[in-house]
């Protein structure tokens, strides 16, 4: 079955909610536990209009001050039992919603941890830290006041039958206000369903402006840019406020619609009970205890009208799950384990495209490089060298063709096999918060001291650590602020080379390396060439001259390919062939 499109995940398609069951399993316990002392909190509820209606029955007409008295300890320990009982329920709703809140957040974290990278750069990254709201949604709904609200409603159907045998000529004010009660409340949950909807929409949009602009936060100030990206902020915040207003508007219209009718419900019930008095059909006593009680029935429904906006965001909340959940993910287990492969890579006629109707990325190529040995990769910019980087590293799936790895397709492979096997070091480098020890180890979090002095070697970065005041525990910063472009190059390549993986693939490294740290490189990488595949895209002579073999592409196709004592002297001395006229398919033996 195909995955639903990641860039329609607020539709109405009907999808499975077996991951919510598994999300509620831990949290049904609780709140069977829940709805059964609701029903005690209901009965107790009875308490103070029986004390009434007792009392001017009982009491004021006839003096029974020992039966006041009576009454008085008896609702007295009614309304103890009710604090009590009420304050059990809460922490029972408590840790339902701990419950729910850990197992929805790591199913969520799970997933989407999941999820292919070509899914996940579909939708900003906003879309999928609202996510996490979403599941803070479904969680108040199940656990907060809106979960009370629902246990508390079916009681209404008890003091409605309860008004009907003290007070039969006011019940029926009731049977004709509470229908009117939901159909606002309806009303209501489809008004704001747009009016939710759209402040979302444009909340995405503003913090993934924001969060563009934090993440080049450096760009703006050395260019002065703030003025000028002032105006798209405050467009965006602007829309944001907007859409908030007409949401805030309407709930308020509701919640104050609410309210009215709730005051005139009581009106109409005590002037129908004080002609029903009039007429001997009711007593004093019997009116007010029907108007407690009245008002006890009304309450739930006005606070439905006002909370109807939870449930209608909480449905929207669970379709976009539920549209997540649907979603196909990269392969998380493997069938067998298989050994270390030898970093045999194989492409058969592979194609690939960003979009539908426009040219591919990499179109029908077909290559074989053995090991082991070091490709270099070159080409004019998007002519699908990066592409074709993550296409080996099994993040992007061929729209046609296939990628072989020691001969078997890398789609039986899992995530974590594939990361094990293929290190890759990207031309921006991503670092974590914490030490440079941290940072190089996290693939391998249980790895010695011993390999991981070794890798940072490897990647040149051992002598700089050891010359730092805290060494290897030297904190690096938010995404490795306090160190240079190189540093955090070497240790990327320090991290990728720590779980020793047979092929390697290097992604414009040397950008932010000087002269020194490129031979350095340029050796480091001849010597692992020895025993292990490399591809490293550059335009680097330093780098090229140490490769086996050197790869021009061109419109998604190989231009040229062969030894590099044959390609460089074309690459440097004159344009490679065109792409129509490459043959289709080349052979690359890295072994030299």
């Amino acid at each position: 079955m195909s995955a639903p499109d990641p860039l329609s995940l607020d539709t109405d398609k009907p999808t499975s909610r077996k991951w919510l069951r598994e999300v509620m399993k831990p949290a049904r316990g609780g709140l069977r536990e829940a709805l059964f002392v609701s029903l005690f909190i209901n009965l107790l509820a009875l308490a103070v209009p029986i004390f009434v209606l007792q009392v001017y029955t009982r009491v004021v007409f006839s003096h029974g001050i020992s039966t006041l008295y009576a009454l008085l300890i008896g609702v007295l320990a009614a309304l103890f039992f009710d604090f009590i009982i009420r304050q059990a329920r809460s922490r029972m709703l408590q840790r339902v919603a701990l419950r729910i809140d850990v197992s929805l957040g790591r199913s969520l974290y799970n997933k989407i941890s999941a999820l292919p990278l070509r899914t996940l750069e579909g939708r900003p990254s906003g879309f999928w830290q609202t996510l996490f709201r979403d599941a803070e949604m479904v969680r108040n709904t199940f656990s907060g006041s809106t979960a009370v609200l629902i246990t508390d409603l079916p009681f209404a159907v008890i003091f409605v039958a309860i008004i009907y045998v003290i007070a039969p000529p006011v019940v029926w004010v009731l049977l004709i206000a509470l229908p009117v009660f939901v159909i606002v409340s309806i009303i209501s949950g489809k008004m704001m369903q747009n009016a939710t909807k759209g402040e979302r929409q444009a909340g995405i949009g503003r913090d993934a402006f924001l969060t563009e602009m934090l993440q080049g936060r450096a760009t703006i100030k050395a260019l002065a840019l703030e003025k000028t990206i002032r105006p798209a902020w405050e467009d965006k915040h602007a829309d944001t406020i907007e859409r908030a207003l007409v949401r805030g508007g309407r709930t308020d219209m509701f919640s104050n619609l609410g309210t009215t009718l709730t005051m005139l419900t009581t009106v109409a019930m005590v002037t129908t009970g004080a002609l029903a008095i009039i007429d001997l059909e009711l007593t004093i006593g019997a009116l007010i205890a029907s108007t407690m009680l009245g008002n006890r029935v009304i309450g739930p429904f006005n606070q439905l009208v006002g909370n109807w906006r939870n449930y209608t965001n909480c449905r929207q909340a669970l379709k976009r799950l539920d549209a997540v959940f649907a979603l196909d993910e990269d392969r998380t287990e493997r069938s067998v384990r298989m050994k270390r492969p030898e970093g045999h890579l194989a492409f058969e006629a592979v194609s690939f495209g960003y979009e539908e109707g426009r040219p591919p990325v990499i179109d029908n190529l077909s290559m074989e490089v053995k090991p082991p040995g070091m490709l270099g990769v070159v080409g004019r910019n998007g002519c699908g060298k990066t592409t074709l980087l993550k296409m080996v590293q099994g993040l992007y799936t061929p729209t046609s063709g296939r990628v072989l790895l020691d001969g078997g397709d890398i789609s039986q492979f899992s995530r974590q096999d594939l990361a094990n096997w293929v290190g890759y070091v990207p031309q921006e480098c991503f670092l974590f918060a914490g030490t440079i020890r941290e940072n190089i180890a996290i693939t391998n979090p249980e790895a010695s001291d011993e390999e991981i002095i070794e890798a940072a070697t490897l990647a040149g970065v051992h002598d700089y650590v050891i010359d730092l005041p805290d060494g290897y525990d030297t904190e690096i910063g938010e995404a490795g602020s306090r160190l240079s472009g190189g540093q955090r190059q070497r240790i990327a390549i320090a991290r990728a080379l720590l779980p020793d993986p047979p092929i390697l693939l290097l992604d414009e490294v040397s950008g932010n390396l000087d002269m020194q740290a490129e031979i350095a490189l340029r050796n480091t990488l001849s010597e692992l060439a020895r025993d292990h595949t490399i591809v490293v895209v550059t335009h680097t002579p330093v780098l090229l001259r140490a490769c086996n073999n050197i790869m021009a592409l061109d419109k998604g196709r190989i231009a040229m390919g062969g030894p590099a004592q044959e390609i460089l002297p074309r690459l440097f001395g004159g344009a490679p062939r065109p792409a129509e006229a490459a043959p289709e398919a080349a052979q690359l033996e890295t072994s030299s």
